[in-house]
């Protein structure tokens, strides 16, 4: 179904919802709908959107208490090559560009007739949703894909869209059901967007504009802390949710949260239902057209990962930000009905550095260090005290080497290294810059502070001559800006990632005088990449390539689709809801 040839369904589904049964009453059993989705996350959500849009009537299941999974604490880039945005805003793009760099990125895992069909249906969703829902996006101009030497990259931005912040009071009573974002990862609260309004954060003393600009989303968030509890104005992956809820709510999607599904319901050969657990009862949900799983991959399934991650040879040695209800059930529900769970790919997950940040409760939050690895001051070295890696690449590719600079060793980790000056200036994983107070970090050890390089080297536990020899050699080419060693900002990715305003390198700097800090660093990921082999529609394949009848896969549940690469921002999350909606097209265009 095009976008054009959907209009009428949407017109006449939009009164059709409009009366349903409120999205939140309690599901009973023996409950019947045409599609049932697991998981409301960015793929669940953009698949019962979706099929709400083109005339379904549609029930999704989240285990969870709150809707949103790892999208609502993302920054929420999606992914999608030659979007109509990107177009009107007169960005160059190809399809064959696009699928140049896919193909050269995915590399012996490239599958043609997935990696098609996606590039194709990417452009119809946005379009799609843009016309039909309350979901927009706008370009983040400038950022090139993460691997920008690689042919059919593109280097001037387009490819990865952000949603537009939203309002949450839209949401009414239901903003208490939206998963909020990690307190770590925002400033008491109040999520910054990643590039113009990061940067006015980081340069809140060092120009007008951003003084203004800062005190503004300040004296706003406060107020809506004072009447709401919560930032109110959304931005990132939480905006996206919202969006994405708020326009499902309106077309009458029933999203029922603390609801766990547990067994795929047969009839013959075909998926019909899906049985499923609350706090009370047990029941079934029947579905006509199909059930969408999307229930957030398994970063939380310690036999999975186990068996799965290299670095984890018991299944705890890897930390995952991801919501800890992700454990893989929706892939174990398909595999019950013979669905293939496929682990061909360059990589099982998309890695990235964490660190450990402890909270009260005795728990410790994984935290994603995406912003701070290519400022310039900042170096990255293994206990061994040597520089393993470009600090300014991708989070996955950080990762991977990593992984490869450990093996061997008792545990996969490095530490991230600055002097108390430029921490101050850019912050370090969760400590956040100057002005907000940091010793805090200190108390609890996530922070590890030392007047001298030695010193610091003991208390971290690192090769203290190595750590030496390493900054000393670091330090004299980062005087003139250069990284004989790993070329770090040499290339425009990283580039756009380092600070524009320090000469002549963005992301390289002497070390400079002490104190200095670390932080430690160990293996995470941004979404697991093996899933349900899926075909260029998104319904489920079993072992021998069949289909199986009413069944689909989406998010990270599916397989990825870029043979485990990560090819630039929003390649989980892209690649996730275009998923989505190709199921829900595909229901239209293929009745029960």
């Amino acid at each position: 179904m095009s976008v054009e040839s959907s209009k009428e369904t949407v017109a006449s589904a939009g009164m059709q919802r409009r009366h349903h049964d409120a999205p939140d009453a309690r599901l009973t059993d023996g409950a019947h709908c045409d599609v049932v989705v697991v998981g409301a996350g960015g793929g669940g959500l953009t698949a019962a959107l979706s099929a709400a849009c083109m005339g379904m009537d549609v029930i999704v299941l989240e285990k969870a208490p709150v809707f949103g999974g790892i999208t609502a604490i993302s920054g929420g880039g999606v992914w999608i090559p030659c979007n109509h945005i990107a177009k009107r805003m007169g960005i160059h793009d190809t399809p064959e560009d696009a699928l140049t760099y896919f193909r050269q990125c995915a590399g012996e895992y490239y599958d043609e007739e997935r990696a098609r069909a996606f590039l194709g249906a990417g452009p119809e969703m946005i379009e799609f949703l843009e016309k039909n829902t309350e979901v927009v996006f706008d370009v983040a101009v400038g950022r090139p894909d993460y691997h920008p030497l690689i042919p059919g990259a593109n280097l001037g931005g387009g490819r990865t869209i952000h949603p537009k912040s939203y309002n949450a009071r839209k949401l009414g009573s239901e903003v208490a059901r939206l998963k909020p974002p990690s307190p770590e990862m925002t400033f008491l609260g109040l999520m910054i967007k990643p590039g113009p309004d990061l940067r006015h954060f980081l340069n809140v003393f060092r120009s007008v504009e951003s003084t203004s600009f800062v005190a503004r989303r300040v004296l706003c968030h406060f107020r809506d802390l004072l009447l709401h509890g919560r930032a109110m104005n959304l931005s990132n992956g939480n905006a996206l949710i919202g969006r994405l809820a708020k326009s499902a709510f309106d077309r009458g999607v029933r999203i029922h949260t603390s609801v766990a599904a547990s067994e795929l319901v047969m009839e013959g050969q075909r998926v019909v239902g899906v049985r499923f657990t609350d706090a009370s009862s047990t029941g079934t949900v029947h579905a006509r057209r199909g059930v969408v799983l999307a229930s957030g991959g398994f970063p939380h399934d310690i036999e999975k990962r186990r068996q799965l991650f290299a670095h984890a040879p018991t299944g705890y040695e890897h930390w995952s930000p991801a919501p800890e209800t992700h454990t893989g059930d929706g892939i174990r529900m398909a595999e019950a009905v013979n669905a293939h769970f496929d682990t061909r790919l360059s990589n099982p997950a998309g890695w990235a550095p964490v660190s450990l940040v402890p909270r009260e409760n005795g728990k410790f939050v994984a935290f994603a260090h995406l912003i701070d690895r290519q400022k310039p001051g900042f170096i990255a070295v293994t206990r061994t005290g040597r520089r393993f890696v470009n600090e300014a690449n991708s989070y996955h590719d950080f990762g991977l080497a990593l992984a490869a600079a450990c093996t061997g060793e008792a545990e996969t980790c490095a530490f991230l290294v600055a002097s108390l000056a430029t921490v101050r200036r850019y912050g370090i994983g969760a400590v956040k810059p100057a002005p907000v107070p940091y010793k805090s970090h200190l108390r609890t050890g996530y922070l590890i502070q030392a007047d001298t390089l030695d010193a610091l080297a003991k208390k971290a536990g690192i090769d203290l001559a190595e750590l030496q020899r390493t900054v000393d050699d670091f330090n004299r080419s980062a005087a003139s800006g250069k990284d004989p060693l790993f070329g770090r900002g040499e290339n425009p990715y990283n580039r756009y990632n380092g600070d524009p305003s320090h000469r002549p390198n963005p992301c390289i700097a002497p070390l400079g005088r002490g104190p200095f800090c670390a932080v430690k660093l160990v293996m995470g990921e941004l979404g697991t990449f093996a899933g349900i082999r899926s075909d260029a529609h998104g319904r489920a394949l079993d072992i021998s390539g069949e289909v199986i009848p009413g069944l689909y896969a989406a998010g990270n549940d599916m397989l990825n689709v870029m043979g485990g690469d990560y090819m630039s921002g929003g390649s989980t999350l892209g690649p996730g809801m275009v998923a989505g909606y190709m199921a829900a097209r595909d229901m239209v265009d293929r009745p029960a």
